[in-house]
């Protein structure tokens, strides 16, 4: 009788199915590793620079708002305004900017963190520095009424260092994303019968009157 398709696809798992279940997980654990190593090497390094501007108050002016005020900098600074202004500067389009520049800011200091991240150290540092003193103008322009200054606290230089992941690091972290979906697929899985999961046969326990033919007579 000639085999169905699913017949022969069904005998071609059968050598399969007969592997330890721990070989799934090597499995698993070598698929994942090597593409996470793959995507490493494949993938540019990512370099950050950081610059910092500071709030400081104007002469005779509470100090107190300042903190307020880096806060709502920190939040303006990657704004459309901001960043287009940068861009002349930093000589990259604003959508550019947009997707590699971020602002952080600390609550216990009236400081602005403006970081840019590049596959080139240098425009790295340059965006960076292009935002953040666009941000300190555009500041400055209203401390007559805010009575608060921002200045450049500390310029953005050129990384030397990639601050993206190595292809090892990637590749230990596929080898645990691999090891791990192998291990949960081994729980969820249907379990084979006729092994393990096969119960025992009970023991033939005699009925009464085979137990009282068994004993002798007196």
């Amino acid at each position: 009788m000639t085999d169905t398709p699913a017949r022969k696809f069904r005998l071609s798992l059968a050598p399969v199915r007969r592997l330890p279940s721990w070989s799934l997980l090597v499995a698993g654990v070598l698929v994942g590793g090597g593409l996470g190593g793959a995507y490493g090497m494949l993938t540019p390094p990512a370099y950050t620079a950081t610059s910092f501007v500071v709030a400081v108050p104007a002469a005779k002016s509470d100090p107190g708002p300042a903190l307020g005020f880096a806060q709502a900098y920190g939040r303006v600074a990657t704004q459309p305004a901001v960043l287009a202004e940068a861009q002349q500067r930093a000589g990259v389009p604003v959508r550019t900017l947009q997707r590699s520049v971020r602002a952080a800011t600390s609550p216990d200091a009236p400081m602005v963190a403006v970081s840019a991240t590049s596959t080139r150290p240098r425009l790295a540092a340059d965006m960076a520095n292009a935002v953040s003193r666009a941000l300190a103008r555009q500041a400055n322009a209203a401390k007559g009424s805010t009575h608060v200054q921002l200045v450049q606290f500390a310029k953005a230089v050129r990384p030397t260092e990639p601050t993206s992941a190595s292809s090892r690091v990637t590749a230990l972290v596929g080898g645990s994303a691999g090891g791990l979906l192998c291990g949960l697929a081994l729980l969820v899985r249907p379990r084979r019968p006729g092994r393990e999961d096969e119960a025992a046969p009970a023991a033939s326990v005699p009925g009464p009157a085979a137990a009282a033919e068994a004993q002798p007579k007196r």
